[in-house]
């Protein structure tokens, strides 16, 4: 079976489920698996590049609609008639299925219900690890600065803020992504920040970008410098990796 991934997450899953000598193509913003990197590439996530796809001749494309701008890539998929499966989570607990959802697709079904097992398991251990945290600190996410972008309450990283015993300070919005400025993160004051900007890597951030912010001076998380520069790929991606995110967010934040 020949698959191209056209998504970072969907990349991570296919890795995870042991599908190596399948893949023969993936997005250009797949940088995980490293083992993976030499593989040819067909575009940013955004923009694929269907004549490159198509040039590899999949037997499935595993696309994604986790991303704003991404449907035009299922159209081109569509009008080209090339068998795919679109992935979407949107919560944590829709992980699990769509490792299934991608089993199913490929033939691995017994890989895929273990590691959604494995998966609901962890989340769980997590769960009873952090449920006897008596505070509860309030995390404010910036997915992007300029303008400002957080995740809402229909979004993997308010249930991931749960999970690890604390609070998305913007998990009011019944949203998935919510356009805020600097003046409604000040009003809800949180107790750390944590920074993953999509598709850049954590050198290119430097700390001075948030703290330097003059409406931010006098908040809780710049006075006690919890700013937190934090590995995108591991809380931005709805893919199993955002099971390691989730460990090492509660030792960030209850030590």
């Amino acid at each position: 079976m020949r698959i191209v991934s056209i998504c970072p997450s969907n990349t991570e899953i296919l890795y995870y489920l042991g599908l190596h000598e399948h893949v023969v193509g993936l997005d250009d913003h797949s940088d995980w698996p490293l083992e993976w990197q030499h593989l040819p590439r067909v575009g940013p996530d955004l923009t694929i590049d269907m004549e490159r796809v198509a040039a590899l001749q999949p037997d499935l494309v595993v696309a994604s609609l986790s991303v704003p701008g991404m449907e035009k890539n299922v159209e081109a998929l569509q009008a080209l008639g090339l068998s795919h499966i679109v992935l979407n989570p949107q919560r944590i607990g829709e992980i699990a299925a769509d490792i299934r959802l991608v089993g199913e697709a490929t033939g691995f079904h017994k890989q895929a219900e273990q590691l959604a097992a494995h998966f609901d398991e962890r989340i769980e251990s997590i769960r009873q690890q952090t449920a006897s945290c008596t505070q509860r600190p309030k995390l404010y996410w910036e997915w992007w600065p300029n303008p400002i972008y957080t995740p809402g309450q229909a979004n993997w990283l308010t249930d991931v803020s749960e999970i690890a015993g604390a609070v998305n300070v913007f998990s009011d919005f019944p949203v998935a992504n919510v356009k805020a400025t600097r003046e409604m993160v000040q009003e809800r004051d949180p107790d750390h920040i944590c920074v993953v900007w999509c598709g850049i890597e954590l050198k290119r951030i430097k700390r001075e970008t948030i703290t330097s912010r003059p409406e931010w001076s006098q908040m809780t998380a710049i006075q006690k410098d919890q700013v937190h520069l934090l590995e995108e790929g591991l809380y931005c991606r709805p893919s199993s990796r955002i099971l390691d995110g989730l460990e090492q967010l509660v030792k960030l934040i209850h030590t």
